[in-house]
């Protein structure tokens, strides 16, 4: 049996709006066991520009169901790449340890253990509402979600970068979606983006890779040999990012996906 088309007046609002896929999202509306006067007012909330994940509350992602907050960075369907190489390279790891980097819902880690389920999932972001988001998504996977302060046995942590991370841990993987735009592209994003998700989750400096040299520099030490640093980037911009992990002694390589349209760069640990 086949569902039935949504109402094409909804679907007229939704594209006169702007948007792109709207059969698709009139469909998800019409399906949220909601009444109709709350229904209308999530309708008007998408027509205003708002994006539809945070409507709902949720982003599907590598077949999951990823909870997303105010604010926080919404999961993209382009870091499949990402998830992708990640779990290959863990094909013959016994009970690997990954690190999933500015984690922001911790849609990675979430992915990651979905399909490894013996890893160790770690996860770290600096905003407090994505870690207590991500604390969420990634509790079906094991992880340890009590609390933010880095205490035993906790795995999903509050802190710039590897800060909070125990000094001893050793990855077998580590993946990182950190922000890549250029702060003077910033302005050219979809407003769904732009005006709803935090600029420190966007902007990554003057050529886009200020947070990723941070990462770069100080993945290494983290590493076991042999693992691997994955990172989602810009087309353009892969070449350098590529150029900055050979030059921590990390063997690189580009991967792009053109049905995702997605780039990363992987740095393997000699």
């Amino acid at each position: 049996m086949t569902s039935p088309s949504p109402d094409p007046g909804l679907v007229a609002r939704l594209r006169a709006a702007g948007c792109v896929f709207a059969e698709e999202e009139a469909a998800l509306l019409e399906a949220e066991p909601v009444s109709e006067q709350e229904r209308e007012e999530m309708v008007v909330r998408r027509v205003a520009g708002e994006p539809l994940e945070l409507i709902l509350g949720r982003a599907e992602f590598c077949g999951l169901r990823i909870r997303v907050a105010p604010g926080v960075f919404v999961p993209r369907q382009r870091s499949a790449l990402v998830v992708d190489l990640v779990v290959e390279s863990l094909r013959e790891v016994v009970s690997p340890r990954v690190l999933d980097l500015c984690c922001g819902t911790g849609a990675l880690g979430a992915a990651i253990a979905s399909r490894v389920p013996s890893a160790e999932i770690w996860a770290c972001d600096i905003d407090p509402v994505a870690v207590e988001c991500a604390r969420v998504n990634l509790a079906s996977s094991g992880v340890p979600t009590g609390s933010t302060t880095g205490a035993t046995g906790e795995r999903v942590l509050l802190g710039d970068l590897f800060d909070p991370l125990p000094d001893d841990l050793v990855l077998d993987a580590i993946v990182a979606n950190a922000p890549y735009v250029p702060t003077s592209r910033i302005q050219d994003m979809p407003p769904e983006a732009r005006d709803h998700e935090r600029r420190a989750a966007l902007d990554g400096g003057a050529d886009g890779l200020d947070v990723q040299r941070r990462v770069i520099e100080q993945a290494p030490k983290h590493l076991a040999p042999g693992g691997v640093l994955v990172i989602e980037t810009g087309h353009e911009q892969a070449p350098v990012t590529a150029s900055l992990m050979e030059g921590r002694g990390l063997v690189a390589e580009i991967h792009h996906d053109e049905e995702l349209y997605a780039t990363a760069v992987t740095g393997v640990a000699l």
